[in-house]
């Protein structure tokens, strides 16, 4: 009877699932508010989940302190352990999503909106001639909600900007693309061939929002010298920038992909020296969890239209 007690209550420790969520969510935030905040519960219901897993294994994960939240040493044993759970956890749950999901008609994919408006047009044109049946449905998001919906499986992948990546989706970068100045043809800077970021001083120049990683890519780059410059208005999204540079208010800095809007002949693009300011984007999927075959197939495509873009506009710019 002892032994079988043993057996049930080690079984029960195993498929704690709620517990070993909580705490690799505090040990990766390094806080309880802050994992109690990302899993959407109070600190008290945190705690219980914590204190439950840490009775059924009979040892403390954590060193608590008014400052700061550590690992013990089987805390720090545990962690890769219960990473792998959820790793495999995943993976198993992301095959039975593809395998009930192989006669869906529509692709599923997120996409920052610079890269929707530049790329998606013709990916899709020439998806659709190769998979008449098969629709696509465009998130055209921020790169956290891009990183939202890959993992969730809302979407199979996504096109984003790589920078920190969560433990359970993978990155590949595609290709490295510049920010240039905007400024329509009639304002004074159109005219130069290139410009240094000291030569934007004094110049109305259109930021934005912080929430975005285009806005963060270019304060990190710039570091102290962002502050000299005058940023004098701040929307929300790049197309809402190119309109106000379009309306002669402002100049505005843009991925070079973004230049499919000078279509018109209204906007000049300038390449930007001391610093140069890159962004490398790259494909996000969930790892261990294959594509379907015409999930691959728009990947492929969309790969293929980005390393074009990019370089059709340096070519402009020699």
């Amino acid at each position: 009877a002892s032994e079988t007690a043993t057996r049930r209550e080690g079984w029960a420790v195993r498929i704690d699932v709620l517990g070993l969520q909580a705490f690799v969510s505090i040990a990766e935030r390094g806080s309880f508010h802050a994992a109690a905040s990302h899993l959407n519960l109070s600190q008290t219901a945190l705690s219980h989940r914590i204190r439950k897993l840490e009775e059924a294994l009979g040892t403390p994960l954590f060193l608590r302190t008014t400052r700061q939240v550590s690992l013990t040493a089987a805390g720090t044993t545990l962690l890769p352990r219960a990473r792998r759970i959820f790793e495999d956890l995943g993976s198993a749950l992301g095959e039975v999503r593809v395998e009930t999901r192989e006669g869906a008609e529509q692709v599923s994919v997120g996409c920052l909106p610079t890269i929707a408006v530049h790329c998606m047009p013709s990916v899709i044109a020439a998806f659709a001639r190769r998979h008449p049946g098969i629709g696509v449905r465009v998130h055209d998001n921020s790169a956290s909600e891009i990183a939202d919906k890959v993992q969730s499986g809302e979407a199979e992948f996504g096109v984003t900007i790589v920078a920190a990546n969560r433990w359970d989706l993978e990155l590949k970068p595609v290709v490295k693309e510049p920010f240039v100045l905007l400024s329509h043809r009639s304002m004074p800077l159109a005219a130069a061939p290139a410009l240094s970021w000291a030569q934007l001083q004094g110049e109305p120049l259109v930021r934005v929002s912080a929430e975005t990683g285009n806005r963060i890519l270019i304060d990190d780059a710039l570091g102290a010298r962002r502050e000299a410059l005058s940023w004098r208005y701040e929307v929300q999204r790049v197309v809402t920038a190119v309109s106000l540079v379009r309306a002669g208010i402002g100049y505005a800095i843009v991925p070079q992909l973004a230049l499919d809007e000078l279509a018109d002949g209204e906007l000049v693009a300038v390449p930007l020296r001391s610093p140069g300011v890159t962004r490398t984007l790259g494909i996000v999927t969930r790892k261990s969890v294959p594509l379907r075959p015409a999930a691959r197939d728009l990947l492929a495509l969309l790969s293929q239209a980005l390393k074009r873009g990019v370089a059709a506009r340096k070519d402009e710019f020699k």
